[in-house]
């Protein structure tokens, strides 16, 4: 559906203006759609984050600080994350052998088991984009890297 129609604006000052808003409008539309799928599994997108970074290391253990320089919403609070991870089992925290200042972070067989019953169920949320070609979404792809130069 048309930009317009969805937020009930007529126009917009100029095409750059009308991006920023569609960029912004589809961003929460795609976060909304993401935390509903994810509630199911009582977990938030940001926890889903955290533990799909956990998943890309295992079986290396990671620090806090690394969750954090990698995480897809910065303003996040990793360790409170990690936490309520770790008190569903989903992770597990010791204090780094190597710097007793650090915590590393590693995923729980708990944790890998629920990942890929929610990646098991990837295609249903895929469904959203299909209305893209293949050859547009990897176009959409590279304007978006492009507009974050």
């Amino acid at each position: 559906m048309k930009l317009e129609k969805e937020i009930k604006q007529k126009k917009f000052d100029n095409e750059f203006q009308k991006l920023i808003v569609n960029i912004i409008y589809t961003g929460g539309w795609l976060n909304a759609i993401n935390s509903k799928r994810l509630k199911k599994f009582g977990i938030s997108p940001q926890q889903y984050n955290v533990l799909r970074i956990l998943r890309g290391q295992y079986p290396l253990p990671v620090t806090v600080n690394l969750l954090k320089e990698r995480m897809l919403d910065r303003m996040s609070n990793a360790s409170r994350l990690v936490e309520k991870l770790r008190l569903k089992g989903c992770v597990e925290r010791a204090v780094c052998p190597s710097d007793r200042r650090a915590v590393d972070v590693i995923i729980t067989q708990k944790g890998l088991d629920l990942l890929a019953e929610i990646d098991s169920g990837a295609k249903k949320f895929e469904k959203h984009f299909k209305s893209l070609a293949k050859s547009e979404a990897k176009k959409l792809n590279q304007l978006l890297d492009k507009l974050r130069g």
